[in-house]
């Protein structure tokens, strides 16, 4: 957890036709690990392949064979576990969740009900400065994901693509903490930031490598904290899930349309009917897909393949040995040891790559200097561009240099700019740049002095006006500046101006 104090937010509140409403919520987040094999066969996972391309006989339903557990699954799981502060259950086992779909070949699929790998964890979600929530863990199991059916290539038709069948995908639950559409956002962006940065999970929703079943419930002010008193999920209101989403911005707007059915069916005297819904983007809307089954609906029983999963102490010890910095702790240090603000540290360990990129620029340099190049010009440059920090033309070393220049005295924060363009643009040593373009900045006082007296010299009512208002005088400043090309001292013109007016 940040070494931070922080603020908890209050929850989210709909006003009804009998008052306010509070928003409950909880996720199920699959993540897709970061394997080049699927969770029980050796057929690769790569995106974009040839439909069926990528199926193995196991992952096929075909008869006689038998899965064969991928250990790195595993070891991902536990790191994911590990990097969430969670307790890692050195005795799990697999269940057959017996179900039928067309792209689901063997007619159930291989999860963990009872035993899960991970058990409860923690996860701190930001949700501004100095305000967080931390939001409870209950579990994370593994299991395997089911294939994809197409509907939309043949008017008569539908095709199966079992390229996805078998992959391995981490089930991470929530415990009922959400209290909000952007709080459930930023908890899928904060366990995002997490998997990435432990390398768990690429993230990537866009191909579906992760997305969320997102449990919403309304409860009247005052039954959430009995909830917690209690632990009687009654006091929560009746949940329905929305299934299968995929977009944090669709989180929030299915999040809230929800709730807003449920306020006006139980305000109109009904009762919310506990089932599973998708969200239509077009609409806007909530549609029941089918009443929400219970564990028992899907006969699970222990998968008869697969004995229960032992893993050793020492194992699960080396693995947590390995973990990287993560994203709350380089936060911590960023701001103790660099005396970042909270903000700039959020911004720059957002991404690993970012963070990584900053470190280098700011080795050996005034660390707030660094974050505001590499933040406001840098990263601003970038997104005009459309580009990420991967793509960046300008190097560490090179943005590096320029700041070095900067704190030698070599050019101003104005040259300093025309420099950062120069070799955002062109490439090059920026310390070449400055000696072979004439960039460097006049720090000669006798120079400085010339242009300091041609210019009071040349305005003699400016002067008094400057004298009986020491405010202007920072227009002899802007001329003189103007007068070398912006390469003189801004420090060294300042001062001389104010002895020059005699200010």
């Amino acid at each position: 957890m940040l070494d931070l104090t922080y603020e908890t937010p209050a929850p989210k509140t709909i006003s009804g036709a009998t008052g306010d409403w509070e928003l409950v919520i909880g996720l199920e987040v699959h993540a897709q690990v970061s394997s080049k094999a699927k969770l029980f066969s050796g057929a690769s996972t790569q995106f974009g392949a040839e439909p069926n391309s990528n199926v193995a006989f196991v992952d096929a339903g075909m008869p006689g064979m038998l899965p064969v557990i991928n250990e790195y699954c595993v070891e991902q799981a536990v790191r994911t576990g590990l990097g969430l502060k969670a307790e890692i259950n050195l005795t799990s086992a697999f269940d057959r969740k017996n179900y039928f779909y067309p792209d689901l070949p063997q007619g159930y699929q291989i999860s963990q009900l009872y035993h899960p790998i991970v058990g409860e964890g923690e996860v701190l979600v930001e949700l501004g400065v100095g305000v967080a929530r931390l939001v409870r863990i209950e579990r994370i199991h593994l299991e395997q994901d089911a294939g994809k059916s197409i509907h939309d290539m043949d008017p008569n038709m539908s095709f199966v693509d079992l390229n996805r069948t078998g992959v391995a995908l981490m089930e991470i639950v929530s415990r009922p903490d959400i209290r909000g559409p952007e709080e459930a956002a930023a908890y899928v962006l904060k366990l995002r930031q997490i998997m990435r940065y432990l390398g768990t999970c690429d993230g990537n929703m866009q191909n579906g490598n992760m997305r969320a079943d997102v449990n919403v419930s309304v409860c009247k002010p005052g039954d959430y904290e009995r909830y917690q008193e209690t632990q009687d999920f009654s006091h929560l209101g009746t949940r329905c899930e929305i299934k299968n989403m995929n977009s944090t911005r669709f989180i929030q707007a299915a999040i809230e349309i929800e709730a807003r059915r449920q306020i006006a069916i139980i305000e109109d005297g009904g009762e919310v009917v506990q089932e599973t819904r998708l969200y239509d983007p077009d609409k806007n809307e909530t549609r029941s897909m089918r009443s929400k089954e219970e564990a028992h609906d899907y006969r699970y029983f222990p998968d008869p393949d697969l004995l229960p999963l032992e893993i050793e102490q020492t194992w699960v010890d080396d693995i947590a040995g390995s973990l990287p910095e993560l994203p709350d702790q380089k936060k911590a240090r960023f701001i103790s040891e660099m005396g970042l603000s909270e903000y700039d540290a959020s911004v720059l360990t957002a991404e690993e790559e970012n963070a990584d990129f900053f470190e280098k620029v700011a080795a050996g340099r005034d660390g707030k200097l660094a974050a505001n190049w590499v933040i406001n010009e840098l990263f601003g440059r970038l997104k005009k561009d459309e580009k990420d920090i991967t793509q960046s033309p300008v190097s560490p070393d090179q943005l590096g240099d320029i700041i070095g220049l900067i704190n030698a005295g070599d050019i101003s924060g104005k040259i300093a700019k025309e420099l950062f363009e120069i070799v955002y643009t062109e490439g090059g040593d920026p310390a070449v740049i400055v000696e072979e373009r004439g960039m460097k900045q006049v720090t000669d006082t006798g120079a400085i002095e010339a242009a300091v007296d041609e210019v009071i010299a040349a305005n003699p009512a400016q002067v008094e006006k400057a004298k009986a208002n020491p405010k202007l005088a920072g227009w002899f400043v802007g001329q003189v500046m103007k007068a070398t090309g912006g390469k003189a001292n801004p420090a060294a013109v300042n001062k001389m101006v104010a002895d020059k007016l005699g200010l």
